[in-house]
């Protein structure tokens, strides 16, 4: 299309590496951006910007119409915690908010989408020029899973997937398969730190996608610093579902995971009940 495409920009560098894949595919792009979340240097990348506090829905629809936008995209993190205390809906905002009865990531989201497309505006995949950031499938490090480990892995994918069904989060952290910790509204980083303590070390972090995900919006993503934060407890495997969550800097996320002798694996979901065949 020639029409600029629409970003609603959260924090992380995945808004900025969608600024500079749709414009190099020859789209103008026009920015929300949220205070206190998306980084500064994302208004200088893009075409247009307008800055909003959480909830203000009014304002962003009323920016894309000025921009004439017809599709737009969600990427980037939001501190989940702030809905407690730092949103502050506008008119249209505080109408949707109260209708919705089940207030968790997927259910929000789908409702912003859902009022977004009956203004005309088409909320797309956040990946649609971004599909070699997908986690591969592999060991993408010089260690390989041992036995324990990919039972630990199996052991947890099922944990993950039943907490995924839920909404609850996409992350889960295990030991000797026993569950230390589950992602929920504190973020993955907050869980492997939660769970590697319990561990002492030796922490297995599984990463997935939700069961029918939503490929709009709230992708799992990984990168640098979480291997940063699983070396830190002293964990030793990251497992990530493979073509259904993104990867930020390989390079220098494979480096520091071998530097600690992390494992990391991109594995596919039919594959998990084969591990130990």
């Amino acid at each position: 299309m020639t029409s600029p495409i629409g970003l609603i920009a959260g924090g992380g560098q995945f808004p900025l590496l969608f600024a500079d894949a749709a414009r190099k595919r020859g789209r103008t792009v026009a920015a929300i951006c949220h205070h206190n979340e998306t980084a500064l240097e994302l208004e200088g990348q893009v075409n247009a910007a307008c800055w909003v506090k959480l909830g203000q829905l009014g304002k962003i629809i009323k920016f894309f119409k000025q921009q004439g936008v017809q599709e737009t995209v969600f990427c980037g993190t939001i501190t989940k915690s702030r809905i407690f205390k730092d949103i502050l809906p506008d008119l249209k905002g505080l109408t949707l908010w109260n209708k919705i009865d089940r207030r968790m990531d997927d259910a929000i989201l789908r409702a912003v989408a859902g009022v977004l497309e009956e203004e005309n505006i088409q909320v797309l995949a956040s990946t649609c020029y971004l599909e070699h950031l997908f986690f591969p499938k592999g060991v993408l490090t010089r260690k390989k899973p041992n036995r324990e480990q990919l039972e630990d892995i199996r052991f947890g994918w099922e944990i993950g997937q039943g907490i995924g069904r839920l909404d609850i989060g996409q992350c889960v952290v295990v030991r000797e398969r026993s569950v230390l910790a589950v992602e929920a509204m504190e973020g993955t980083d907050a869980t492997i730190t939660r769970g590697g303590k319990l561990s002492g070390s030796g922490a297995v972090v599984v990463k997935l996608k939700k069961p029918g995900q939503d490929f709009r919006f709230d992708l799992p993503a990984t990168g640098v610093k979480t291997v940063e934060t699983l070396a830190a407890v002293k964990g030793s495997v990251l497992a990530v579902e493979a073509g259904q969550s993104l990867l930020f800097d390989r390079e220098a996320m494979v480096a520091a995971a071998n530097r600690a002798s992390i494992v990391v694996i991109g594995l596919e979901g039919d594959e998990i009940g084969q591990l130990l065949l």
